[in-house]
């Protein structure tokens, strides 16, 4: 009898081919899927550190200046000036509005566009910070800033003023 020569010839099969394409393409969607989502979170720890940004401006802005009108005490609480330039107390930003955002030195930031910085100004109880009195009636005012990128609000911050 004549001897029969099974020799596999060399190669891959199709089925080996179809898996290892399965795998790559695996592989690359994941890799795909990964990059939107680097990208996702790129773009919104831009946004957190300009808005971190724009919340010290406002803070370094207001950190020299009195509490109350240094002219007029507490006669009125809200700005006595009409515009930005003229507002020389923490209580006349109550309200306060500002898109595009300024910087501490009352400058607009015109390459911040999208970004509003809202304050609001607040006479809270001496022994109870979180309580909000009626205005001129503590000696502690607590200043809070938000900042919203396109209506969403993207970060704030409050803080603690004595009028000493």
């Amino acid at each position: 009898m004549a001897a029969v020569n099974c020799q596999r010839a060399k190669g891959f099969t199709l089925i080996e081919v179809l898996i290892s394409i399965i795998l790559i393409g695996v592989a690359i969607a994941a890799l795909v899927a990964s990059n939107a989502a680097f990208t996702q979170s790129n773009a919104a720890g831009t946004e957190l550190s300009t808005a971190e940004f724009l919340l010290e401006q406002i803070k370094e802005l207001t950190a020299t200046l009195a509490v109350v009108d240094p002219q007029t005490k507490k006669a009125t609480f809200g700005p006595e000036e009409g515009t930005l330039v003229g507002y020389d107390d923490v209580d006349d930003f109550d309200g306060a509005s500002f898109s595009p955002p300024i910087g501490a030195n009352r400058q607009v930031l015109n390459e911040f566009i999208g970004f509003v910085q809202q304050v609001t100004v607040e006479n809270v109880n001496a022994a109870n910070f979180d309580q909000v009195v009626a205005d001129h009636s503590s000696d502690f005012v607590r200043v809070t800033v938000e900042v919203l990128l396109n209506g969403r609000q993207i970060s704030s911050a409050r803080w603690i003023r004595a009028n000493y």
